[in-house]
């Protein structure tokens, strides 16, 4: 039988005669269950967001992405497509012309992204899911479908053929501008649809078929930005990638969803890390009342130790009840609060309890890492301050001199 451990349950379950100890004591508990819950709740709620946050940007992402090394543009060869067409990895695949240009109408105007895709573009993503209002845009067609925001901006209407709508970009060349008609490549075009995905994307792209994006930058019919790219379910991410760059070279760069989004990823994963900075902070101002109220029992169980010391119990014995009790304390309170913070978090994920707006609750999300990272936060601050306040017990004390 572990004695020291023996003595720490005893201790634990018992009251002091003092009553300021039992205070203090449950005030040390009490501490550390809503330090553990809050962490959690937090932790939780960071999740939600980070998930809802994440959602409307996946909506268009592929699960990869190859993109240009150099240049705007790379030309996509008969042999890479047919090497591709063979490649087991890929459920499909969509060629995409990107570029910064100008679009016009009723003597206003924006700079926005045109997004040029093929017919395979809508098998890659599901954007039909995001479309507000009209319908996606016909192959090789003058047909544009606009974020809301630009189609606020502009005061674009949906098949308005009475309002016309120039695209204008820049033609590639050097010298000297003598005219601003030369200067530019511009293409009318009608809108069939608004989209509403995010403010980003809602204000600065527009999508229309490759060939309208093509032919605006002079591309070749072979010239492409991009390929984006939808993997059969199960497939290996990682020898995904490398199958697919040993077939395009070096000529393009490989992303997946989280690399597409690295700017985004690092600053919710910031964010994140600085709350549960904070939030420890906080659970170590409550472990000080962990090291006082065992401090306080050391005192009053100055009579008992000495006893136990008289019939043979070590120093480093009696330190080890104390820190067993600590611990104890500590691992219990911390198992509360994560009970108690689950229980909050499924009801607020199942009867949302609290709302950000009338029609949307705020996020959770319940992750066993959050559950593994709160416990062993808890478990190794609470073994700190066990030990702590476990040194303060010393040969004069057990003595009673």
């Amino acid at each position: 039988m572990n004695f020291p451990l023996y003595i720490a349950k005893r201790y634990l379950r018992s009251k002091s005669s003092n009553n300021a100890i039992n205070f203090i004591t449950i005030i040390a508990v009490i501490g550390v269950i809503l330090g553990s819950a809050s962490l959690f709740i937090v932790l939780s709620g960071f999740a939600g967001l980070k998930d809802f946050t994440l959602q409307f940007s996946s909506i268009i992402d592929p699960n990869l992405k190859a993109e240009t090394a150099v240049g705007k543009s790379f030309i996509l060869t008969d042999d890479a497509i047919s090497k591709l067409n063979k490649l087991d990895d890929i459920a499909q695949y969509a060629k995409i012309v990107e570029e910064r240009v100008i679009i016009a109408s009723q003597d206003k105007n924006t700079i926005a992204t045109i997004k040029g895709v093929d017919e395979h573009f809508q098998q890659v993503v599901n954007f039909d899911t995001v479309i507000e209002h009209g319908h996606w845009i016909e192959p090789k067609s003058r047909q544009i479908i606009v974020g809301w925001g630009i189609a606020t901006n502009l005061s674009l209407g949906i098949l308005d053929y009475t309002n016309p709508i120039n695209i204008y970009v820049p033609k590639p060349g050097k010298g000297q501008i003598t005219s601003i008609k030369n200067a530019f490549n511009s293409m009318n075009v009608i809108n069939v649809g608004v989209f509403f995905i995010n403010e980003k994307l809602n204000d600065s792209y527009v999508f229309a078929p490759i060939e309208l994006a093509q032919n605006l930058l002079n591309y070749e019919p072979n010239q492409i930005s991009a390929i984006e790219f939808k993997l059969k379910d199960g497939v290996d991410e990682t020898l995904a990638k490398e199958r697919i760059q040993a077939i395009l070279g070096d000529q393009v760069i490989i992303k997946n969803r989280a690399q597409l989004n690295d700017a985004l990823y690092k600053m919710l994963n910031t964010e994140n890390l600085a709350v549960y900075l904070i939030f420890t902070l906080v659970l170590i101002i409550a472990f000080f009342n962990v090291i006082g109220s065992l401090i306080m029992m050391m005192l009053d169980k100055k009579r008992s130790l000495n006893t136990l010391f008289n019939i043979g119990v070590t120093v480093r014995d009696i330190r080890r009840i104390f820190f067993y009790q600590g611990s104890l304390m500590s691992v219990v309170g911390g198992f509360i609060g994560l009970v108690i913070s689950l229980i909050i978090v499924f009801l607020q994920k199942t009867f949302s309890l609290v709302m950000i707006t009338p029609s949307l609750a705020y996020p959770v999300n319940i992750k066993i890492e959050n559950l593994l990272i709160v416990f062993i936060t808890i478990s190794v601050l609470g073994i700190i301050a066990s030990k702590i306040a476990s040194v303060r017990v010393t040969k004069s004390l057990v003595e009673g001199h």
